[in-house]
């Protein structure tokens, strides 16, 4: 088995990825399924939702801490329209309860594995290690029976967690959700404007100071990558969704903690669709300022359809 980056390259000279975006799964998987489970739509309710006006704003960024690479520039102004978006990523409590009333299962665990990172690797999850490799990213392990109710790993399970974002799920994944309960992944721009807060061009979702008075505000990489987390924001892996202080709007962990699925094709500098990839936004516990400040809320990376890592969730829109 074989894995590959969560960038390749897009014709647009695109770089390898940073180490903390998410790896995906490779184009011709080994027992691949066919295709989604099928849901049907469920009771679409309006806990945690915040009505935003939407309007004009200016999205993007020429920050020189950005990626051109990743096209986060240039600044333009953007109009969206009026809607709603949760407050927090989906909760893994949240996400059990389509589960359990759908019988769902994910792309993980219909492929059978999903990558973990090396630190968060159950000790008893350790013979189900697969013999792959991520190039460039060898703290990426494929793991057999990985998938959101085991997030570490076999022998692992969410007690502890209830109120941690759900990962392991790929957007497939996350579509299925977004069916049932009746509401859609948000579209990109739409995504910036909520996790900006109302203030203009800042470079967090709080400001341009990324620990103001000292305070840690969003749950990222301490120490040294990829072997030491200090924990100095109090976690080695996802922290509960309200952790940290919202933003403005009142979203919380609009940077840090996982990465954010979004509804918006990954198109290359020539704004071509790369098919099968799209956007995601806000960064995750993996990031560091030493080599991938994508906590930034300008930043923006990419995943595959049907990957799945222990450091990508997503949040609903309506």
């Amino acid at each position: 088995m074989s894995t590959e980056s969560a960038e390749p390259g897009d014709g647009g000279g695109s770089p390898p990825p940073s180490p903390c975006c998410a790896p995906k799964r490779p184009p011709a998987a080994a027992g691949s399924p066919a295709g989604p489970s099928a849901v049907r739509a469920g009771p679409a309710g309006t806990d945690g939702m915040i009505a935003l006006p939407g309007g004009v704003f200016l999205m993007g960024t020429d920050d020189p801490e950005g990626f051109p690479e990743d096209l986060e520039g240039p600044v333009r102004p953007v109009t969206v329209a009026p809607f709603e978006i949760a407050a927090t990523p989906m909760t893994n409590r949240q996400f059990a309860r389509f589960v359990e009333a759908t019988g769902y299962r994910t792309d993980a665990e219909r492929y059978g594995w999903s990558f973990v990172f090396h630190l968060l690797l159950a000790p008893s999850a350790r013979p189900w290690v697969l013999d792959a490799t991520v190039p460039g990213a060898p703290w990426w392990l494929a793991v057999e029976q990985a998938h959101w109710a085991a997030p570490d790993g076999p022998g692992s399970d969410l007690s502890g967690r209830e109120r941690h974002p759900v990962v392991h799920v790929s957007r497939r994944d996350a579509e299925a959700y977004c069916a049932w309960s009746g509401t859609r992944l948000p579209a990109e721009a739409e995504w910036e404007y909520a996790a900006r807060g109302g203030l203009s061009q800042s470079r967090y979702a709080w400001g341009d100071e990324l620990t103001p008075d000292g305070r840690h505000r969003c749950n990222i990489w301490q120490g040294a990558f990829p072997t030491v987390n200090t924990a100095d924001d109090g976690f080695v892996g996802t922290s509960p969704v309200t952790a940290f202080p919202p933003n403005g709007y009142g979203l919380y962990d609009v940077a840090g903690n996982v990465w954010e699925l979004t509804a918006e094709p990954w198109r290359d500098r020539r704004g071509r669709i790369s098919p099968g990839e799209s956007v995601i936004r806000g960064g995750s516990y993996l990031c560091h300022d030493s080599y991938c400040n994508r906590y930034r809320v300008a930043a923006r990376s990419r995943t595959t359809v049907d990957s799945s890592t222990g450091n990508t969730g997503f949040r609903v829109a309506r």
